[in-house]
């Protein structure tokens, strides 16, 4: 029977490791549950202090402040120990209750606000919770743990279901979830459907072909030889000629776009106007935004 107890308890301390490998740190307010292995009469439910300890019955206090439950336990043990209270304590912790209930969705999402959850959920099912993302969402997201605005955790959710689930992450109490707007890149010219197409595909990206491909592609009195991509950078605003007609035939590599770049597809003779980098780059400003498909 007592080998059956160790067992259990060993299985739950791993248990609460394993769960807590990107878990919300224990801090102020939070009330913790405090379990001594084959020692009921230390079993407790306490709550964290400002000063961020906890006080143990027998003990003292103890501090657990920014510590995952599995490290609080392990500080516990040591404090047995050097109090020569126990020679071998089994100690497990795990939080009864958050001292925020609270979850911040920003950004893209359709129903953006507060959320309250009393257990950790999946960003999945928050984000469910939300309404989902809006058309313009970028599926890279950035979650804000409770109480360390350095400490982030990256997700992107994939529009492939089971990508999606096996790669989802826990959401805390306090946690801030925030999606990004994806990039924009404009197809201007003789075009289809000349606009802006944001960048929210299943991997955040778009090549030349692609939004070429978004945009109904070239019109059949487009000037081909003389494609080329617009793009700020740090130095200003640079030209790049394109040969679509390699780019099509496979002969020369697609290019990958970056958020704001501009295709610009020339008309033909009859119809060009002879417009310079910058003006390509100011009439992207009145396109109309399409959301990918």
């Amino acid at each position: 029977m007592r080998l059956l107890k160790v067992l259990l308890i060993l299985i739950a301390t791993a248990l609460a490791c394993f769960g807590q490998t990107e878990s919300l740190l224990i801090g102020p307010g939070d009330e913790l549950r405090v379990e001594v292995f084959d020692t009921p009469e230390m079993s407790q439910r306490v709550r964290v202090t400002d000063a961020g300890e906890v006080p143990l019955m027998f003990i003292g206090n103890v501090k657990v402040a920014n510590l995952t439950p599995g490290e609080a336990a392990r500080a516990i043990e040591g404090t047995l120990k050097s109090k020569q209270l126990m020679t071998h304590p089994q100690v497990t912790v795990s939080v009864a209750e958050y001292a925020t209930q609270q979850v911040s969705v920003m950004g893209q999402v359709r129903n953006p606000g507060v959320f309250y959850i009393t257990a950790p959920v999946s960003v999945i099912n928050l984000l469910s919770n939300a309404g989902g993302l809006t058309d313009a969402a970028d599926r890279n997201i950035t979650i804000q743990r409770h109480g360390d605005s350095q400490r982030t955790v990256k997700y992107f959710f994939s529009n492939n279901s089971d990508d999606a689930l096996q790669t989802s992450v826990m959401v805390y109490p306090g946690d801030i979830v925030i999606v990004p707007k994806a990039g924009i890149v404009y197809v201007l010219g003789d075009v289809g459907r000349p606009g802006g197409y944001t960048m929210s595909n299943n991997d955040s990206q778009m090549t030349v072909l692609q939004a070429l491909a978004s945009a109904g592609d070239t019109n059949k009195t487009a000037i081909i030889s003389k494609v080329k991509l617009v793009r700020k950078t740090t130095n200003g605003i640079t030209e790049i000629p394109l040969s679509l007609g390699a780019m099509r035939k496979g002969k020369q590599p697609d290019i990958a776009m970056q958020s704001n770049d501009v295709l610009y597809v020339p008309f033909s003779y009859m119809k060009n106007l002879a417009l310079n980098a910058s003006q390509i780059t100011a009439s992207s400003a009145g396109a109309v935004i399409y959301t990918h498909p």
